[in-house]
């Protein structure tokens, strides 16, 4: 049962990293693919429908940490404490940025851009702690995270903006696509929060008695709910014409 719990773990990491990646890697080039109010009003469709999705499989992976693994939550959450801090100022912030696009202005978008800045580098952060990097190591972790979720991004704006955004990512994108790109960063995104969690004693730190007996049961009959609601959304709204403007 504690084996099932830490691949549940993983499964909740990795696909919040290769989903919510692409939304936070739009969120990253907001500036650069968009020019004008048009072109922000694009990509601000193309990324609003997913982003609560996305941000599902988070909220999963930590209740399996918390209800399944207590005693390395404690300690992982004391020693991350900035990150955790980090991380959740961007989270507010991209978040209020995208549900005030309704009152228009620009101060919105640039709270998306913000938010996305800080939550990818507090995940950067976070693996470069996991991994124990130190002094360049650290920065440079860093630094290909931020990269690599751009690139992300920059894949699934080349399959889902439309105008002169999607022109500007496709072109971004290279002589691959749009659709090799996603893929390429999805794996990468979706393998990296795994490889920095691998040293983490997690079967060790296990929860004892009924817990694990209730909750591992329970969230692995979630799963197939979640990836088919995931998969029904990715694929209701594949066609632009089906997108509501939620934010402006």
């Amino acid at each position: 049962m504690d084996l099932l719990a830490v691949a549940l773990l993983g499964f909740f990491t990795a696909g919040y990293f290769a989903l919510a990646g692409a939304d936070l890697g739009l969120g990253l080039l907001l500036p650069f693919l968009g020019r004008d109010r048009a072109d922000r009003d694009r990509i601000a469709t193309a990324l609003a429908p997913y982003f609560l999705g996305s941000e599902v499989w988070l909220v999963a992976a930590a209740g399996v940490c918390i209800g399944c693994f207590p005693a390395l939550e404690g300690e992982l959450f004391t020693e991350l404490l900035p990150v955790l801090v980090l991380l959740l100022a961007g989270w507010v912030v991209r978040d209020a940025g995208l549900w005030w696009r309704v009152h228009g202005g620009g101060a919105p978008d640039v709270l998306i851009c913000a938010g996305s800045w800080a939550l990818v580098a507090a995940w950067g952060w976070a693996v470069a702690e996991l991994l124990d990097a130190t002094g360049a190591v650290r920065v440079a972790t860093i630094a290909g995270t931020v990269l690599l979720f751009a690139a992300h991004g920059l894949g699934y704006g080349a399959l889902r903006l439309t105008g002169e955004p999607y022109r500007r990512a496709r072109q971004l994108a290279g002589s691959r696509g749009g659709g090799q790109t996603f893929a390429l960063t999805g794996t990468v995104l979706a393998a990296l929060p795994l490889l920095a969690g691998a040293g983490l004693p997690l079967r060790e730190n296990a929860a004892q008695g009924p817990v694990l007996g209730l909750l591992v049961p329970a969230l692995t009959a979630f799963v197939p709910v979640l990836v088919a609601a995931q998969w029904w959304l990715w694929r209701a709204l594949r066609d632009p014409s089906r997108r509501t403007p939620f934010f402006f």
